[in-house]
């Protein structure tokens, strides 16, 4: 008999660096990029304000990945949505290497850090993909259908 689990991951937070793009030798895109949580606490005794700040490794796959290298930059806060994973793998000098990450299904684009616009995603989709100046982006047409999750996030 099975038991049943549940990876879910779901953060908003700053990016600490841009999207870096590859692709896999079949062509397929993945982004990498850093995103810092922040949380503040008063301890119970009443001592002072307490702060702490994540960082988190996060992965885009495919057509989200080049979404996420289009829209997202330093600074920008954004909600991601996918699941926790800790992957392993030898270096040349054969010593082994773990690397924990969250590999996103969902985003969306809460503010933008340069210029501080504060559009979201939806609305750039809406614009027709057009940032700033000459610089023009065209978007999938299936970025067009982002789920607003803007009523799920618990807080």
């Amino acid at each position: 008999m099975s038991t049943r689990s549940l990876n879910k991951v779901m953060l908003i937070g700053n990016l600490t660096r841009d999207p870096n793009i590859r692709y896999t030798p079949n062509s397929t895109a993945v982004a990498s990029f850093g995103l810092a949580t922040n949380r503040s606490w008063t301890p119970a005794d009443g001592g002072d304000k307490q702060e702490r700040v994540d960082f988190h490794n996060v992965v885009a796959w495919s057509k989200l990945a080049e979404i996420c290298g289009q829209l997202l930059h330093k600074g920008d806060k954004v909600y991601v949505e996918g699941r926790i994973q800790t992957r392993d793998w030898k270096t040349e000098s054969g010593e082994v290497r773990k690397v924990t990450e969250i590999v996103i299904d969902n985003m969306m684009l809460l503010s933008g850090g340069r210029g501080g616009n504060g559009r979201s995603a939806d609305e750039d989709m809406d614009n027709g993909g057009s940032k700033s100046g000459a610089e023009e982006m065209t978007m999938p047409a299936e970025a067009e259908a982002v789920e607003d999750v803007s009523d799920d996030i618990p807080f």
